[in-house]
């Protein structure tokens, strides 16, 4: 049993923190509590509390969990010798199927988080930012584009198309269509 401060971090904060994300992606994050994580392990009030101090701390597990989920699912598909286009659109693509994967319940709290974190949108910046240029390398990008602006530009693409699907529970096959096709006029006006 490890300490973090006063607090335990053992297995049973492992399980607190699948509790609330069960609870998060069936009913919302907002309808996660103490005494329903409590009710669900079938633990005590002093169990949790010696491990957390406000079920907030534990939903910000959760969603670095499904941040890092997010990243782990570009880093996988990318073949530098494959077809760029193609592989930016599927990776794209990607964010939204896990996204609907990671289901609506936990949508406006990964939205918010997303928003507050400086971290993570850092990390998709770069990673956005080192595609473009590598599609400035290749030939395959007008030299001309600001590969910062163009990052920030596709980060709130993807980003505000996800929410917005989610929110307004679009069935993800015909988002993903969408998704794809309006995607894909943004790379065109990047093509070399």
């Amino acid at each position: 049993m490890e300490e973090r401060g006063q607090l335990i971090h053992d297995e049973m904060s492992g399980k607190i923190v699948e509790a609330a994300a069960g609870m998060a992606l069936e009913r919302g994050a907002g309808e996660v509590t103490v005494r329903g994580i409590i009710r669900a392990l079938g633990v005590t009030n002093r169990v949790f509390y010696n491990r957390f101090h406000n079920v907030e701390e534990v939903l910000a597990l959760v969603y670095q969990d499904m941040a890092l989920r997010m990243r782990q699912s570009i880093l996988d598909r990318f073949d530098p010798e494959g077809d760029f286009f193609g592989q930016i659109t599927d990776i794209a693509a990607g964010t939204l199927t896990l996204s609907y994967k990671l289901k609506l319940g936990m949508n406006q709290y990964v939205f918010i988080q997303d928003s507050v974190s400086t971290e993570n949108y850092l990390w998709w910046r770069r990673r956005i930012r080192d595609f473009i240029e590598l599609g400035k390398e290749r030939g395959l990008v007008k030299p001309g584009i600001d590969s910062d602006a163009m990052s920030y530009a596709i980060w709130c693409f993807i980003r505000g198309y996800n929410t917005d699907a989610l929110a307004r529970e679009i069935p993800e096959d015909k988002a993903l269509r969408d998704f794809r096709r309006s995607f894909n006029v943004l790379l065109d006006g990047m093509k070399a």
